[in-house]
C-alpha cells in the first residue's frame, strides 16, 4: 500500500463494538419479549462464533486503522467461556481503552478478575432501583440490589469510573429517572439515560414510549441544576451535563430525537464474525469465511476499508412510518 492505511478511510474508525456471545440470561429493554427470547431460543452453535484468536487478530488490524477502544458486549459478555483469556490478549494491543458492558448478574468475584486480565473500564445496565419495575423490564429472578452490589464490586476492584446504562421508556420506568440520578449523585460514576430505540423488530417498540433526552434532562434539572459540558472527544454519542453542585455528570443518548449519524465513528463486530456499520442495520458482511479461507492481514484489512468506505447509514436521520417495519438485527446479537 503506498497509501498510510487509516488515510483511506473516509471517516476516522475509533470505537469497536465486540459481541462475544449471544447468550443472555435475562431479557433486558431492548431483548423482550419473552415469547421471542425465551427457553426455547436458538442460539448461535460454538464452532459458528469467533475464537479468541480470530478476534485477537481482527482487533489488531482494526487498531491499525485507528480505533482506539474496543468494548466487549453481547448478548452477556461474561457469559462467554474464559472471557478474561480473551480480555488479556486484546490487552496485548498497545494504546486501546478496553471496556465492557454486563448487566451485572456475573458472581461478584469475576470483577477483580477481569481487572487483573486488563480490563480498564466498566458498563453496567440498570433500568430501575424499583424491584417491580425492574422486574417487569428484566423478567428474571434478579434484584436491583444485586446489580448495585456488582456495581460495587466493579468500583473495588478497580474497575472505574464506571458507567450505568439506563433504557427509558416512557410509561414503564419513567418514574425511575430522578431516583437513580439520587442514587448516583456523588458517587464518581456516570449515569447514562437512553432512549428507548427501535433496535431490532420485536422488542415492541413505539415512539409512544420514548422520552425524550431534552425531557429527561429537565425532569433533573428541575431538583438538581445541570449544566452542559464538551463532548470528551468527536463523536461521542452521549450529550454530557455536570451538576452544578460538583456532584457529578450525566450522559444522555438521544439516538431517536437528536440523531448523530454525521459523527458515527463506531463499527460492530458480531460473535459470529459479521461486520455491521451501524445499530440499524439489516445485514452484516461476512469477516469469518475471510478468516477462515487464509487470506492475509493486508487483504483483510482492505476488506474492512472497502466495507467502511461505502457505508452510507443515516437510519436514526430517516426514521419514519416508512422505515418501521423494515427488518433489523437483534440487539442481542449484535450488541449495544
Amino acid at each position: 500500500m503506498t497509501k498510510p492505511i487509516k488515510d483511506q478511510l473516509n471517516r476516522p474508525l475509533r470505537d469497536l463494538r465486540i459481541s462475544v456471545t449471544d447468550r443472555c440470561n435475562f431479557r433486558c429493554t431492548y431483548c423482550m419479549p419473552k415469547d421471542v427470547f425465551g427457553r426455547d431460543y436458538h442460539f448461535l452453535p460454538r464452532r459458528e462464533l469467533l475464537t479468541f484468536e480470530e478476534i485477537q487478530r481482527l482487533a489488531r488490524l482494526f487498531a491499525g486503522l485507528g480505533v482506539r477502544k474496543f468494548r466487549l458486549t453481547g448478548g452477556e459478555p461474561l457469559m462467554r467461556r474464559d472471557v478474561e483469556h480473551l480480555i488479556a490478549m486484546l490487552a496485548d494491543i498497545p494504546g486501546i481503552d478496553l471496556t465492557l458492558t454486563t448487566n451485572g448478574s456475573a458472581p461478584l468475584a469475576k470483577a477483580a478478575l477481569l481487572k487483573r486480565a486488563g480490563l480498564k473500564r466498566i458498563t453496567v445496565s440498570l433500568d430501575s432501583l424499583d424491584e417491580s419495575t425492574f422486574a417487569a423490564l428484566a423478567d428474571v429472578n434478579l434484584s436491583p440490589q444485586q446489580v448495585l452490589d456488582w456495581i460495587g464490586a466493579c468500583a473495588e476492584a478497580g474497575l472505574q469510573p464506571l458507567k450505568i446504562n439506563m433504557t427509558v421508556r416512557r410509561g414503564i420506568n419513567e418514574s425511575s429517572v430522578l431516583p437513580m440520578a439520587e442514587h448516583f449523585r456523588g458517587t464518581g460514576h456516570t449515569l447514562r439515560f437512553i432512549e428507548f430505540m427501535d433496535v431490532g423488530t420485536s422488542n415492541g417498540w413505539d415512539m409512544q414510549h420514548v422520552l425524550p433526552g431534552r425531557d429527561i434532562v429537565a425532569m433533573i434539572e428541575a431538583k438538581y441544576p445541570l449544566e452542559p459540558i464538551d463532548p470528551a472527544y468527536v463523536g461521542e454519542v452521549a450529550r454530557r451535563y455536570r451538576y452544578r453542585d460538583g456532584a457529578g455528570e450525566i450522559g444522555i443518548i438521544s439516538s431517536v430525537t437528536q440523531s448523530f449519524c454525521h459523527e458515527c465513528r463506531r463499527i460492530r463486530l458480531s460473535a459470529d464474525g459479521q461486520l455491521f456499520t451501524c445499530l440499524f442495520a439489516d445485514s452484516g458482511h461476512d469477516l469469518r469465511s475471510l478468516l477462515r479461507n487464509g487470506v492475509s492481514d493486508d487483504a483483510m484489512t482492505d476488506a474492512i476499508v472497502g466495507i467502511w468506505r461505502q457505508r452510507s447509514d443515516r437510519y436514526s436521520e430517516i426514521r419514519s412510518a416508512e422505515t418501521r417495519g423494515r427488518k433489523k438485527v437483534e440487539m442481542s446479537y449484535i450488541g449495544g
